[in-house]
């Protein structure tokens, strides 16, 4: 039988054999860099030595370019009977759900805002929603550690003044140059506090995870907040290569921000991706429903893509356009096929990728059952995935979830380097 762990070989004395410190530690930096995060988990504990390697960032940097294929999916749930949030985690491949942890500050249980969760190398950056909202709160978490961080809130450049209107937006982002996950902001301030909504007051702000620290940004959005471009509620991000991606409201372009140069630009989408119509109103058991048609950002691969299923309804079928070459605009579509149709599926939307895998709907079959269909590029085929829900506080019927999402295992710390 193969040994658990590693070996490693102590020589004798008498065998004349040395090696430089230096050398000893990147051996031992490797081989730990390919171990799972729960026995790297548990090895923090052999040595003060070991616990400083395992908890700095540039080892978590490299455990997760070892073994950064193991993903798992991180889940949101909200019980409207206890008013308390939990975050929950399960295997890929299906299984039980394993509670992580339960939020306890009041302004995540009160607020009755939607919620935002997104995932990068390791980290879920779990907001208040992108909007405008009361209780302004995001947290960091570590799924694999169940460790969570809460970040403060933004400081204003002008703390005397008394606004009106408030919307804020936070974007996940992973600067490789400098191996830290830094978190965007967009805060348009009205200090007439006026009906529509016009924004007087526009500050962009980033904060370090690595000194756990804000700064304002002395930039411009590329465009005029006042049209179209900016629509006022949730948004969805995508950083990729670091650089942070955002669908627009106009639907054929993409904000992105480059967290090295700190600068924005514009992307533009395919023609064949601009969806005909922004919503569309469709009757469902003699109910009236309403589908957004706007396309969503996702990174599949290592690459931007975008998700458009504006018609999913007539045509059962979901295009993902995959920006193979990133300089010059190369786009690549791939179409998702659906064995029943849109409303026997129950309205699938895309979520986020697993590799080489696609989440694309969330359903719960029973009060203890999930079933989560995910499409295989390679197989080009949908395979429902079922999650046991066996944890006593999911069985009741007041719980609802916000979120499931992919995420890759790492040991990346959240603590103040």
């Amino acid at each position: 039988m193969e040994p658990l762990f590693p070996c490693f070989f102590f020589p004798k004395e008498d065998d004349q054999v040395s090696f430089p410190n230096e050398f000893l530690e990147e051996i031992i930096s490797d081989i730990l860099s390919r171990l799972p995060v729960k026995t790297l988990l548990q090895f923090r504990t052999v040595s003060k030595p070991w616990l400083s390697l395992i908890s700095d960032r540039s080892f978590a940097k490299l455990h997760l370019h070892h073994a950064g294929h193991s993903t798992a999916l991180f889940i949101s749930a909200y019980d409207h009977a206890t008013n308390k949030r939990h975050f929950l985690s399960a295997p890929r491949g299906g299984g039980p759900v394993t509670h992580l942890t339960t939020l306890d500050d009041t302004a995540t249980v009160t607020s009755k805002e939607t919620t935002e969760a997104e995932h990068l190398n390791g980290l879920v950056l779990f907001t208040s929603g992108n909007g405008f909202i009361v209780n302004n709160f995001a947290f960091v978490l570590n799924p694999s550690t169940r460790k969570i961080f809460k970040v403060p809130g933004p400081a204003s450049e002008n703390p005397d003044q008394t606004y009106g209107k408030v919307h804020i937006c936070y974007f996940f982002g992973f600067d490789e140059s400098r191996n830290e996950h830094k978190i965007l902001t967009v805060r348009m301030l009205d200090i007439r506090s006026v009906t529509p909504f016009k924004p007087t007051t526009i500050e962009i702000m980033i904060f370090s995870m690595s000194n756990h620290t804000w700064r304002t940004i002395d930039i411009d959005l590329p465009f005029d907040v006042s049209g179209d471009h900016w629509y006022y509620g949730t948004k969805h991000s995508v950083c990729v290569n670091s650089v942070i991606h955002v669908m627009l409201q106009s639907q054929n372009e993409i904000l992105a921000f480059d967290l090295k140069t700190e600068n924005f630009s514009i992307i533009s989408i395919p023609q064949d991706a601009v969806p005909r119509e922004t919503d569309k109103r469709y009757y469902k058991k003699g109910m009236n429903t309403v589908k957004s048609n706007q396309p969503v950002v996702i990174k599949i691969n290592g690459l931007l893509g975008i998700i458009c299923h504006d018609r999913v309804v007539e045509c059962n079928e979901m295009d993902i356009w995959i920006l193979q070459d990133y300089e010059n605009r190369v786009w690549v579509k791939e179409t998702v096929l659906f064995s029943k149709s849109w409303f026997l599926l129950d309205g699938p939307f895309p979520l986020n990728p697993v590799l080489r895998r696609v989440i694309i709907l969330k359903r719960r079959l029973t009060r203890v059952v999930i079933s989560v269909p995910i499409y295989d590029l390679e197989s080009r085929s949908v395979e429902p995935v079922k999650y046991t829900l066996d944890h006593q506080f999911l069985h009741s019927s007041a719980v609802r979830f916000d979120h499931v999402r992919s995420y890759v295992e790492s040991i990346f710390p959240l603590e103040r380097n």
